[in-house]
């Protein structure tokens, strides 16, 4: 097997590990790359590995969050395994519409959509949304203070915190975490799959799976860091679910096949993207309890445009 085979398929899982989480859309920037570093394998293995090296991305997540995803768990009660079954049934609830809509459509996308053109544009447009909803919640924040002096204790009506110290000090404009819905378990079912909806927006590249939930999920009152966090494991069936569908379409409809070259670079991607991502995830965790989403609106609006400029030269 060629080294250099190995190192770029390391550095896709590099790519995909990052990006899986972040909302800037990792199969934009899995395209992009691919218009730049060429894998010397058949077209239809890259169309099937660009969207099964998820798989390693995915793991991170249910190793990181092993103990909230098991409703088997010793360490839970009658009342705790009861609420991880809730759990699951609202992240399969919240599948539904992408599966509904994308699995017909999955031919056309890949035919249609899989282009630099429209990820640029989607890096773009949905910049530009992270940027205002993050405005407006920044706007919003300073009437919910002001109700503090008018509710018992102190607290803004409507108004909770993600952290102990936005609690007690309501924390500042720039940095306050707030939103109805502070975690996951109380996540109303309506809400959950009004997030599953906006998780369609994702089947266009370079919208962003966990961009478009994320949003989902601000507009629908949860704080970043649940918002975030239901993103991650909304990707759980999603993940493997396009990934099966991928390896069926390659083996049973292109009649590929995996050799050793193929085996290697596979395992090298998944292997990679899963350690980045449990890296990736602490960090994205950390990040949006103090910070807005600002930056990654500039990061993909900046983005967008270098690539719309450089297809648009390109094809001149």
């Amino acid at each position: 097997m060629d080294p250099i085979e190995l190192l770029k398929s390391a550095f896709l899982g590099l790519v995909e590990g990052i990006t899986e989480w972040l909302p800037i859309s990792s199969t934009g920037h899995m395209i992009l790359v691919d218009e730049f570093m060429k894998l010397n394998v058949s077209t239809e293995f890259m169309n099937m590995f660009l969207v099964v090296i998820q798989l390693g991305a995915i793991l991170a997540v249910c190793v990181l969050f092993f103990h909230d995803l098991n409703p088997f768990s010793p360490r839970k009660g009658k009342e705790g395994r009861r609420a991880t079954w809730a759990l699951w049934g609202k992240i399969v609830l919240a599948c539904l519409p992408a599966a509904i809509i994308g699995i017909p459509l999955d031919d056309f996308m890949e035919e249609h959509l899989y282009n630099g053109t429209v990820v640029a544009l989607a890096l773009i447009v949905y910049g530009v949304a992270f940027i205002v909803i993050e405005l407006w919640r920044k706007r919003a924040l300073p009437a919910r203070l002001a109700a503090a002096s008018t509710v018992p204790g102190g607290r803004p009506a409507g108004a909770h915190f993600a952290t102990p110290a936005a609690a007690d000090a309501y924390g500042s404009a720039d940095d306050t975490d707030f939103g109805a819905i502070t975690r996951v378990e109380d996540l109303p079912v309506k809400t959950a799959f009004g997030i599953g909806c906006f998780q369609v927006l994702s089947l266009i590249p370079g919208t962003s799976r966990s961009g478009s939930t994320i949003i989902g999920g601000l507009l629908l009152g949860c704080t970043r860091s649940v918002a975030s966090k239901f993103t991650f494991f909304l990707a759980i069936p999603v993940m493997f679910g396009a990934s099966a569908l991928k390896l069926v379409k390659y083996v049973v409809l292109d009649g590929g096949t995996f050799g050793t070259g193929e085996l290697a670079i596979m395992g090298v991607g998944c292997l990679v993207a899963f350690v980045v991502s449990l890296v990736a995830i602490k960090w994205l965790m950390g990040f949006v309890r103090k910070h807005t989403f600002i930056a990654f609106g500039v990061y993909r609006i900046v983005l967008g445009i270098v690539v719309l400029a450089y297809f648009l030269l390109l094809t001149a």
